[in-house]
């Protein structure tokens, strides 16, 4: 048996939250659905997660997506290594006959099993192969799955709250977007940027919030960047600037820009940046 909750998702400490946003989490808890989020890298997906489970004062369980992996792995493990070494060298206290003591609760499992109500994330599910996707809603609709080894059904104690996100590289199964919500999240634009800046920066002079958003468009527009820098890499380059002492906000205006490599990770990325900086060609 599970339980529903009448709490609302309202944002987070850290986490600027849109009315259209809101409202699809909402409606997504009160229908029992998984909601699926798509967006570029560094638009919130994830800390989507970890936002409603801060909010709703739930845990948060996160399934890792793997192209390698497969759905069992996360429902549950049996460890028949550790029983067969168990068996042989009589070394543990556990009886080997009993199969149950060497069953492992996946991620999935976990949110299963758990004494109270918890958000799961499953990040990236694009990263999987059509029959992992369509599997996993199967057991995620059924809110049960079996564990063959002991014959024994696992149901649920509290149903989760189901965030999946995609990044969109490979299309999803048909089957699979119809049994979820759907919600995309759009690059921050300007202004949404700087509610965000200021949420992690509550104190930021306000010169550099705006030379430092003006110059980090300047950059996303660059067309032969392959990764542009997301929202990450902004807050961790307006920490990298405050935290020089001889940095001035009024050359960003300059297109004088430091610390280029907190911004872009790969090398190709970074030299056209740089360039383009040197040249003054930014904005």
């Amino acid at each position: 048996m599970y339980n529903k909750t009448n709490k609302n998702f309202s944002g987070a400490t850290q986490y600027v939250l849109d009315e259209e946003l809101a409202s699809i989490v909402n409606i997504s808890m009160a229908l029992e659905m998984p909601l699926l989020l798509k967006g570029e890298p560094g638009t919130g997906k994830t800390m989507l997660a970890h936002a409603i489970a801060e909010n709703l004062n739930m845990p948060l369980i996160v399934l890792n997506v793997k192209s390698s992996m497969k759905l069992v792995d996360a429902l549950y493990q049996y460890d028949t290594l550790t029983r067969l070494n168990d068996s042989r060298f009589g070394d543990s206290n556990r009886d080997v006959s009993n199969i149950q003591d060497y069953i492992k609760m996946g991620k999935i499992g976990q949110a299963f099993t758990s004494n109270t109500r918890t958000v799961l994330l499953i990040d990236e599910i694009d990263k999987a192969d059509t029959d992992f996707q369509d599997d996993m809603l199967d057991v995620l609709d059924q809110m049960e799955f079996d564990i063959m080894e002991i014959d024994k059904t696992i149901g649920v104690n509290f149903r989760p709250v189901i965030i999946i996100t995609s990044n969109a590289k490979k299309d999803l199964s048909d089957p699979f977007l119809g049994r979820c919500n759907f919600h995309h999240i759009a690059f921050p634009d300007p202004k949404m940027m700087r509610k965000i800046i200021r949420v992690h920066f509550p104190d930021i002079d306000s010169e550099l919030i705006e030379n430092s958003v003006s110059a980090f468009y300047g950059l996303r527009k660059l067309d032969a960047i392959e990764k542009k820098p997301a929202t990450r890499e902004l807050i961790n380059w307006i920490r990298a600037l405050q935290t020089d002492p001889d940095f001035n906000p009024g050359k960003l205006a300059k297109e004088e820009l430091p610390y280029l490599g907190v911004l872009f990770k790969k090398s190709q990325d970074y030299e056209q940046a740089a360039n383009m900086v040197s040249k003054r060609r930014l904005y």
